[in-house]
C-alpha cells in the first residue's frame, strides 16, 4: 500500500517544536562559557552536540504527529 502524502492545510503547531533548536543554536551567548565541563569537553561544545539527538527527536515527533497513516 502506497503511503498517504502529508496533509496539505493550515500552519500546525507541531512545528513550532522545529524551530526550538534554532532558537537554542542562534543565542550563543546563552552556551559561550566553558563551565560546566563533561569528561573534560567545555560546556560550550557539549551544549552544541547534545542538541542533535534532541533535534533528531523532535523531528521525529513532528513528522509522526503530522503524517497520519490510514
Amino acid at each position: 500500500m502506497e503511503p498517504k502524502p502529508p496533509a496539505e492545510g493550515p500552519f500546525r503547531l507541531w512545528h513550532l517544536l522545529l524551530v526550538l533548536p534554532f532558537i537554542a543554536m542562534f543565542w550563543v551567548s546563552s552556551y559561550n562559557r566553558v563551565e560546566p565541563t563533561w569528561a573534560g569537553i567545555p560546556f560550550f561544545y557539549w551544549y552544541q552536540l547534545l542538541w542533535i539527538p534532541i533535534g533528531a527527536g523532535l523531528t521525529l515527533i513532528v513528522y509522526f504527529a503530522t503524517h497520519r497513516q490510514s
